[in-house]
């Protein structure tokens, strides 16, 4: 069943609305993370290791892993809203399980219940090192649907 979400795609137009979006954060620009993965309810979000992402210790500064994983859930919530909406975070909490090391982390955010108004996502962020995966990090999220702001 896992390998077959791993495989199953956005449409061509849901991934353009949900990369356009993510093109425009300024953060995650910043940060160097890049969405490698769209499916209905589910978002991978990739951030390569560089110093700048880094704590004192050298590991992956929460603030980096907290913010890819806000990402990874709302536009895995962003997937399965109509045109014409936005998606904004209500609340998020992370647990840290493990010092986040790696060439790069991996967010991933998954729709648990998508509702009219309100959609909670669970999350998860693993450390990647020579293709082995370790869970560094996980939570959950409270999303809003909102209509889309003129800009």
């Amino acid at each position: 069943m896992e390998d077959q979400k791993q495989r199953e795609q956005a449409s061509p137009e849901v991934w353009k609305r949900v990369q356009d979006s993510f093109d425009r954060q300024g953060l995650m620009s910043h940060l160097g993370a890049r969405i490698s993965h769209i499916a209905p309810g589910r978002v991978h979000i990739v951030l390569p290791s560089r110093p700048e992402v880094t704590q004192q210790n050298g590991y992956f500064h929460a603030g980096a892993t907290s913010a890819i994983a806000d990402s990874a859930g709302g536009y895995a919530a962003f997937t399965l809203f109509p045109e014409g909406t936005d998606v904004l975070s209500v609340e998020y909490k992370i647990n840290l399980l493990a010092p986040a090391v790696g060439d790069h982390i991996e967010a991933i955010g998954t729709v648990l219940k998508s509702g009219r108004t309100l959609t909670v996502c669970t999350l998860e962020v693993f450390g990647v090192q020579d293709g082995r995966r370790k869970l560094v990090a996980n939570g959950q999220q409270t999303l809003i649907r909102a209509n889309r702001q003129a800009q």
